[in-house]
């Protein structure tokens, strides 16, 4: 999923989202890193993918959030 998010239709992303896995892991990335969330999405709105992306490596890094990733297709 990571790496073809581009390719998903809002529709998609949105169910992602409200899934239980997808609620768990934002909870997840806002215990661990809402400023870096709000940032990295505020960067990828403006197109800084590059930028976004390096905001949320740490936050990403986290074992739990991983492995929720890991349950919704992404890596």
């Amino acid at each position: 999923m990571a790496e073809n998010f581009d390719q998903l239709s809002m529709e998609q992303i949105a169910a992602l989202a409200n899934s239980p896995a997808g609620q768990q892991l934002l909870a997840l990335i806002r215990q661990s890193g809402g400023g870096e969330l709000r940032q990295a999405a505020e960067k990828a709105s403006a197109g800084d993918l590059a930028g976004a992306k390096a905001l949320l490596g740490p936050v990403l890094a986290d074992p739990r959030i991983r492995a929720l990733l890991g349950s919704l297709g992404g890596n």
